[in-house]
């Protein structure tokens, strides 16, 4: 069985060269002029500085991505490696995945007249012909590193025990919305770094099914009770169409009323 592969970003190796912005660029055929600090269509990664710290913000490719449970048509897809991908000719332009995304990731081109959504791949190509991720390997300072999940997850706590005063208990992503496969380790709290920190530890598409599944028998009951209302209206509009109906009968011919009476 193919391991999960991970990336792990260490802000406290992060200098804030926007190596990574570049590669990710250059690998992508993307535009320089691209703010660097600013997710968009045109921008996979950026760097962002929090009080003299430097971190990134890219797709974090969850483990059970809430945008490939969103999407109806399979546009996007967990791969085997890790990688979250997106599939273009599938894609009908919903945009489910962006309103999905608890990180707010996905893009759209407002300005395209054939728009993608547009994200990180965790250079998924490159990966398929034995190669790191583009980001990973320009990285000057090993702030940002690839490998197999489970082992990176082993060198974020050995640098912990190695370095109990510059590293917090906490890794991000090893188990917020279910785990992902961007991994963080930093001497800040991750919340000044302006990463969520109110997500469940399950993974959310696990909280929709659990909603979901308890619909079919509130359908039902819900349905019958529509259908009793229905019916005790529907009964009580035929019954005032009848009177209706009596007192014109009655207008248009008083003989007939007097001779009921006198019956």
């Amino acid at each position: 069985m193919l391991k999960r592969k991970a990336l792990l970003i260490d802000v406290n190796l992060c200098v804030g060269c926007n190596a990574c912005v570049d590669a990710c660029r250059e690998e992508n055929n993307q535009p320089e002029d691209a703010d660097p600090t600013v997710l968009s269509c045109t921008a996979y990664t950026a760097v962002i500085e929090k009080d003299e710290v430097y971190t990134r913000k890219m797709c974090m490719h969850c483990e059970a991505p809430t945008c490939v449970s969103v999407c109806p048509v399979g546009a996007l897809e967990k791969t085997e490696s890790g990688a979250v991908i997106y599939h273009y000719d599938k894609c009908i332009g919903c945009r489910y995945c962006m309103q999905a995304c608890p990180y707010s990731i996905p893009t759209y081109e407002w300005n395209s007249t054939k728009p993608k959504v547009q994200k990180c791949t965790m250079c998924y190509p490159r990966q398929k012909i034995g190669k790191i991720p583009a980001c990973a390997e320009a990285c000057p300072a090993e702030a940002t590193v690839f490998g197999d999940r489970d082992e990176l997850l082993a060198l974020a706590r050995q640098r912990k025990i190695e370095e109990p005063e510059t590293y917090i208990e906490h890794i991000f992503g090893e188990h917020e919305a279910g785990g992902t496969s961007v991994l963080f380790t930093s001497s800040v709290p991750f919340d000044s770094l302006g990463l969520p920190m109110n997500l469940p530890m399950e993974p959310l598409p696990d909280l929709t099914w659990n909603v979901l599944s308890k619909i079919p028998r509130f359908s039902v009951f819900f349905g019958t009770f529509l259908y009793g209302v229905w019916w005790v209206i529907d009964r009580r509009m035929e019954l005032a169409d009848d009177e209706i109906d009596s007192n014109n009968i009655n207008r248009i011919n008083p003989d007939r009323k007097n001779q009921k009476d006198q019956v």
